[in-house]
């Protein structure tokens, strides 16, 4: 029999104590090690030396060998090779700019659907830099891109690394992909369609981080008003995220997911929108807000995860719409709720799985020696006392897991209820149990 060690993945972020990147020392002593990761990871990609990553220079070049290397070391495929997937530009004076995309691959297990891919897109390049006069004298002025797009790059290698580490939960392949020459032309983008990629016809949707640094101006997501991701975005935010993104109908910036939705691909575009130091000088790596870029990391990667092993969205529009699980209309959907519940004290959403959930959960030996893992979508409803009632899985994986799950969470104690306009209110959540056995 083959003999497996469990352990419970923990599918939402604890925020810890605040800390920026440009208080250095002591201050950082609490930074989670994704969120030093990530402060590491941006200041390579926007520091001086590579002078703004231009398309085509040397800095750009450096940005993708080092995306290779962050990727690989997470344990991701990497398919462009060590100098990236090289493809040219002809310039206006006859001269070819050359550029290049980061390909990184993660494989799918559903033998019926690993053939069909998810691509997670990032820009690679910036503004590069330019020679101005100051007082009379002549200075270079780098556009560091720390916002635009270290901050995408960034989030795009740690959602890597989450999936990488995570990936027996992938039914579809995962293609990461940072493009190059994308601020003008979206050429990466163009390349990697319509000259590199030989299965464009099998991917079922495109995901753009783009300008992810600075969640106090808000956090958003533009579909092309796509009736099957913006239904998916919706059932989300009945689920208990660390963030979530407002969908809106007008395009932030024009970015890479364009060159998907032209060719008919579903596509959603994540960014923080405009910013005070964009395509500036003044875009640097400390003025980014990476505590907020960790909670958009964990809602990407369950958003994520939704998008591979969910249905596949259609690109016109459908008759299916997004709706709520629950019948009883005097239910509220706890994004809808003015006072969010709390649980034992804590209105920190993942109090529940932390000091409940992954506290009591007992996987099942049967699951553990047939080697069945997965995730469970589960929901139920908080009555007005804060009773966990009508709890029912909602996207399964195996009886024993899902009858483990239901278990696990009709067995919780009251919450503090939640409010609607002062009064209290039924309340209708769902939350991800994950099932995963790591072999020893």
């Amino acid at each position: 029999m083959k003999k497996f060690a469990v352990f419970f993945l923990l599918s939402f972020f604890c925020p810890g104590a605040s800390a920026q990147f440009r208080d250095g020392g002591w201050r950082d002593l609490d930074d989670s090690e994704t969120m030093r990761a990530m402060k590491e990871q941006v200041a390579f990609l926007s520091s001086a030396a590579l002078e703004g990553r231009r398309a085509g220079s040397d800095g750009e070049k450096e940005a993708a060998a080092y995306v290779s290397g962050i990727l690989s070391s997470y344990g991701v495929d990497v398919l462009s090779g060590t100098d990236g997937d090289l493809f040219g530009i002809r310039q206006e004076n006859g001269d070819t700019l050359t550029s290049r995309n980061v390909v990184g691959f993660i494989p799918g297990y559903d033998p019926q659907l690993r053939d069909s891919y998810i691509v997670v897109g990032a820009r690679l390049d910036n503004l590069g830099s330019s020679t101005v006069q100051v007082d009379g004298e002549t200075r270079e002025k780098i556009f560091y891109g720390a916002n635009g797009n270290a901050s995408g790059l960034t989030l795009l290698m740690q959602l890597a690394r989450k999936l990488s580490t995570n990936s027996v939960l992938l039914k579809r392949s995962v293609l990461l992909v940072a493009f190059g020459a994308s601020v003008d032309l979206q050429a990466g983008s163009w390349y990697f369609l319509n000259r590199s990629f030989p299965d464009v016809g099998n991917i079922a949707a495109m995901i753009n981080l783009d300008m992810l640094g600075t969640l106090s101006n808000g956090f958003y997501a533009y579909t092309a008003s796509n009736v099957d991701l913006n239904a998916l975005i919706t059932r989300l935010s009945g689920t208990l995220q660390p963030v979530q993104p407002r969908i809106v109908s007008m395009e932030p910036v024009s970015s890479d997911h364009r060159m998907f939705y032209a060719k008919e691909i579903p596509s959603v575009f994540f960014t923080t929108g405009m910013y005070p130091g964009y395509n500036s000088d003044k875009d640097t790596a400390w003025t980014l807000e990476y505590e907020g870029m960790e909670r958009e990391l964990e809602y990407l990667y369950n958003f994520t995860l939704e998008l591979v092993n969910g249905p596949a969205p259609d690109f016109r529009e459908t008759d299916e719409r997004g709706r709520r699980f629950s019948d009883d209309a005097s239910v509220v959907p706890y994004s809808d709720c003015d006072v969010k519940p709390a649980f034992l004290g804590s209105s920190d959403p993942s109090a529940f799985l932390t000091k409940w959930v992954y506290v009591y959960l007992r996987y099942p030996e049967k699951a553990v020696e047939e080697g069945i893992q997965g995730r469970v979508l589960v929901n139920f409803v908080l009555d007005e006392k804060g009773r966990v009632t009508d709890v029912k899985v909602v996207r399964g994986v195996h009886e024993l897991l899902d009858a483990e799950a239901v278990r696990v969470v009709s067995a919780s104690p009251a919450w503090r209820p939640a409010r609607l306009r002062g009064q209290k209110v039924k309340c209708e959540i769902s939350v991800y149990i994950d099932f995963k056995l790591e072999r020893r």
